[in-house]
């Protein structure tokens, strides 16, 4: 007999592939899955099948899409009226269906049981989860060891009424109740067991065809499921004494990182998650449940003159028990190859199968003169405190002094190059943008041509040509990044935001959700995601990424008028205004007040916003003056803005086939002419 399943996915034979793309997601996160994938339905056998596993599971999925829209009868329709039979028996298994969307149907258009409305919707394109919607799952089903009269959904998961056919998309911050401790005690001793027979490596990534593992009693839990070989490298803690030192701890920590992030088999959470818990006296087990990862690297860092003493110990995060820890007495100027020393060694611990020799993928575009590492280390900490004009220069100054004293060293001529783009989008004036972004191509390819394996390299040349509109130069450049450091989150995001910007919207979300599963407490990670899903039209679960940003960045007040911009859009004006208006000044926060106060029929405020923005920016701004006027319905006002931007060009153009803003513009000649010209890949 087969043994029933935690989770039952229900779908319409034409989408058997995002069926197994969420299956395969769930049970890589230790989820147990029943779908079937054979060809051959119904009977009196397999009826007695499902019908055992749909009155047994605790979660009923079922996939809604315009195929299973189209299609009168199905087995699927049986699957449904059998989970709704179920959830009527029981008013508190509401939360027994969770239905998904995988494609762009809307929630009024689909042809499904009432009952299936009267509960939260996800949207996940093709199947693909998100580690919020994963986490739910896990959280919905951690809930089943309590008895149903003592389980209650958090407040804020309340299911709030579908708005313009758009589903509500899953919080990411629901909660679950508190597990009993003598849960714990025995699933502390069977993970611990698991651990340690992954550390060993003797099991590999998790297939849907191996045996199921012991089902824990119903009073059990099942929680804390990391990828098999993830791990998070916290910030090493500096020892010296004096706290100007924190950028070498830092800046050693985060190459280290780096230097893990180029082994393929290895998992490991982003700079800006592992590095949100410095200073913070949290346990190692809570940090590595926050990260999703199954190791925790940590360590110290005593800088003496030329003398550099590094502590690291690598911690199971389950058990808490010390894997493997050294110390390392070296002069400074064998730090890089300490850098090599430490990952393999952590590698090794980890029992990952490495593709090629650690040492020749670690040291790629790096350098043995300590003063340019030195100077290239304060050059990244600088990088991080943001995008002002004053704190870009000084980190151009940095990475200049760093290929100063080493010509090849090819990450710093990455780094330079990137900064030099930021500052040309953001400060340069019209005349001095396009020398500036000649400058910067010309120092990617030095660093390409140092290092032709270096896949940062490769992404900040595709960033500069996304600049100058040359998209199928950038997407070779995007392509062969992510061939190189596919796991790299910076890598990952451009991508993102390059598939976005010419139309592949699916893929854009793809490497949009990656990046956030190995960077899951980064702002820029969701921002991203937020675009992406702009740029689809798919403002509902644009406005959840912007606010789980928002959530991690607070203080950014881009956020917070991308906000008030996506509100604008699902018809929520006085939610728009009141993100927009009180965010602090900025042209994002210029763009949504003039286009929003026009709409509220505040004409006269709407023009002295505009007013003042080109008092400020000048030419600079053109094509959000385009999005502006084509916002108001002036028309000829938006196209001479556009025609202006791009002329310039000014690197909004890189938006213009997706853009949302300018869709009032699609259906006019000298829209088309100007599309044409910027010649974006199919």
């Amino acid at each position: 007999m087969q043994a029933t399943k935690a989770v039952f996915l229900s779908y319409s034979s034409e989408d058997a592939e995002a069926a197994n793309t969420l299956a395969e997601s769930l049970c890589a996160a230790g989820v147990e899955v029943w779908f079937d994938q054979s060809e051959l339905r119904g009977g009196d056998a397999w009826d007695a099948t499902i019908r055992k596993q749909i009155k047994a599971c605790e979660l009923f999925i079922p996939l809604i899409s315009h195929n299973s829209d189209a299609r009168e009868e199905g087995y699927f329709r049986l699957e449904w009226k059998l989970a709704v039979d179920r959830s009527h028996l029981m008013a508190a298994e509401k939360t027994f269906l969770l239905p998904v969307v995988v494609d762009g149907i809307a929630d009024a258009e689909a042809r499904v049981p009432d009952r299936f409305r009267e509960v939260q919707w996800t949207r996940l394109a093709n199947g693909i989860a998100t580690p919020a919607f994963v986490q739910r799952i896990k959280r919905l089903l951690a809930r089943d060891a309590a008895p149903v009269s003592q389980v209650h959904e958090p407040a804020d998961a309340i299911r709030e009424p579908h708005r313009d056919g758009v589903a509500p998309a899953v919080s990411a911050s629901a909660g679950a109740a508190r597990p009993p401790k003598f849960a714990l005690l025995i699933l502390g001793s069977l993970l611990a067991l698991a651990i340690a027979y992954i550390v060993i490596g003797k099991l590999g990534g998790q297939k849907m065809s191996i045996p199921e593992p012991p089902r824990l009693p119903s009073t059990e839990i099942t929680t804390f499921a990391p990828p098999p070989h993830s791990v998070a490298v916290l910030p090493f803690v500096n020892m010296s004494g004096d706290p100007s030192q924190d950028y070498f701890s830092d800046g050693l920590s985060e190459e280290l990182l780096n230097s893990l992030v180029t082994v393929r088999d290895l998992q490991v959470a982003a700079r800006t998650s592992s590095f949100a818990f410095k200073g913070k006296n949290e346990d190692v087990a809570e940090i590595a449940h926050k990260l999703n990862v199954g190791a925790v690297l940590e360590g110290s860092v005593r800088k003496d003159g030329k003398q550099i003493r590094v502590t690291a110990q690598l911690i199971n995060a389950t058990t808490g028990y010390h894997i493997w820890s050294h110390t390392y007495d070296r002069e400074l100027k064998s730090v890089l190859a300490l850098q090599t020393e430490i990952a393999t060694a952590v590698t090794q611990a980890l029992q990952v199968t490495l593709l090629t020799d650690p040492a020749g993928n670690i040291e790629i575009g790096g350098t043995q003169n300590p003063a340019a590492f030195d100077a290239y280390l304060r050059a990244r900490g600088l990088e991080l405190k943001g995008p002002e004009r004053e704190n870009l220069l000084r980190v151009k100054a940095g990475y200049a002094q760093a290929v100063e004293l080493d010509p090849k060293f090819a990450k710093a001529y990455a780094g330079l190059a990137v900064v030099q783009q930021v500052y040309a989008n953001n400060y340069a004036s019209g005349h001095e943008f396009m020398p500036m972004i000649v400058e910067a191509r010309a120092t990617a390819q030095h660093a390409i041509e140092l290092a032709p394996d270096l896949g940062e390299a490769h992404a900040a040349m595709a960033s500069v040509l996304t600049g100058t509109l040359q998209f199928r130069g950038a997407l070779a450049e995007s392509e062969k990044a992510l061939a190189l450091s596919p796991n790299s989150p910076p890598v990952l995001r451009r991508a993102a935001r390059l598939f976005s910007s010419i139309g592949r919207i699916d893929a854009a979300i793809a490497y949009a959700q990656k990046a956030i599963a190995y960077d899951p407490i980064n702002a820029a990670a969701f921002t991203t995601l937020s675009t992406v899903y702009w740029n689809g039209h798919r403002y509902q679960e644009a406005l959840q990424a912007q606010e789980q940003a928002i959530d991690l960045a607070p203080g950014d007040a881009s956020f917070q008028a991308t906000v008030g911009l996506i509100r604008m859009q699902l018809g929520e004006l006085d939610g728009a205004l009141a993100a927009c208006e009180p965010a602090q000044r900025s042209w994002q926060r210029q763009l949504c007040l003039s286009i929003l106060y026009d709409k509220l029929h505040r004409h006269s405020e709407a023009e002295q916003v505009l007013a003042t923005m080109k008092a400020t920016m000048g030419d600079a701004a053109s094509y959000q003056y385009a999005e502006i006027y084509a916002q108001w319905g002036d028309i000829p006002a938006a196209l001479d803005a556009l025609e202006k931007a791009y002329t310039l060009p000014d690197p909004g153009i890189s938006s213009l086939r997706t853009d949302v803003l300018l869709d009032p513009l699609r259906g006019q000649a000298r829209m088309q002419v100007v599309l044409k010209k910027v010649d974006f890949p199919d």
